[in-house]
């Protein structure tokens, strides 16, 4: 069933933040979470040690070197349309990881995603992230805790105390919300894990936060869908910023004979 782009764009610059309700159905959560698992005990993930990435929590990332499923989502239409109407269709992947909270964990300190960039709030979204819960997100088991429209109001004390509302979520719904929204992850209290996987999208003139030119094989990246090569980082944004001698980098992926869509018009170009 399709979504109403507008209206989750129109709540988000409201308030902040929206959610999307079944965005994957039973069997892509499913597989999204055995697959985890898989990546987990292969790459030997275990809790950091700060108060920011958790004590008691586990986080996989560079998930896009792992396979087609989590390609998919970087893409997925519903969710992409909606960040590149906070955004613009500029917009870069910034950033796709797991978090899993276990019990035991207590609450992330509050913060902003956009709090490191250094322009003065409130600024247009420069920062559009999202959260893909693949268990259910309750107000117990680690949700998601947001402040209701705090993304007008400047950059939070990091730490600091104010009151919050958990997103509540079941599986397969997506939490999107603008980067300058107050928030944190919220304390396990349950006996069971609480799994999301975020997926960041960025501003196409920001630096990713994950960096994917290095981070992911050419050869992998080279089998991507355009839009995808475009998301990680191969792509010109507005004509200008990222060419390589005026060509696109998606040029180096592949020459104009296998993909004859290579190459972006310079700025230059059209003017």
């Amino acid at each position: 069933m399709a979504i109403d782009v507008a209206a989750h764009i129109t709540e988000i610059d409201r308030h902040g933040f929206t959610r999307i309700r079944g965005v994957l159905d039973s069997g892509a959560v499913a597989e999204l979470l055995s697959d985890l698992g898989r990546i987990e005990t292969e790459e030997g993930i275990v809790p950091a040690d700060n108060d920011f990435e958790g004590t008691r929590t586990r986080r996989a990332y560079n998930l896009l070197r792992h396979g087609p499923s989590w390609e998919a989502v970087a893409v997925h239409p519903d969710v992409l349309a909606v960040v590149e109407g906070v955004l613009d269709p500029g917009c870069l992947l910034s950033s796709l990881s797991s978090i899993r909270i276990e019990p035991g964990e207590t609450d992330q300190p509050l913060h902003a995603d956009d709090q490191l960039i250094p322009l003065t709030p409130p600024h247009p979204p420069v920062v559009c992230n999202t959260m893909w819960a693949l268990t259910e997100f309750t107000a117990d088991n680690g949700a998601t805790r947001v402040v209701r429209d705090s993304h007008r109001w400047g950059k939070p004390t990091y730490g600091g105390d104010h009151p919050t509302e958990p997103a509540i979520m079941d599986p397969g719904d997506v939490l999107v919300w603008n980067g300058s929204l107050w928030h944190a992850g919220g304390a396990n209290r349950t006996d069971r894990d609480r799994v999301g996987i975020a997926v960041n999208y960025c501003a196409g003139w920001i630096r990713q936060q994950e960096n994917q030119q290095l981070g992911l094989a050419p050869d992998r990246v080279a089998r991507f869908p355009r839009r995808l090569q475009e998301l990680v980082g191969y792509s010109v944004y507005q004509g200008l910023i990222g060419h390589i001698e005026r060509r696109s980098p998606i040029d180096l992926l592949a020459d104009s004979t296998s993909n004859p869509d290579a190459g972006t018009t310079m700025v230059w170009d059209r003017t």
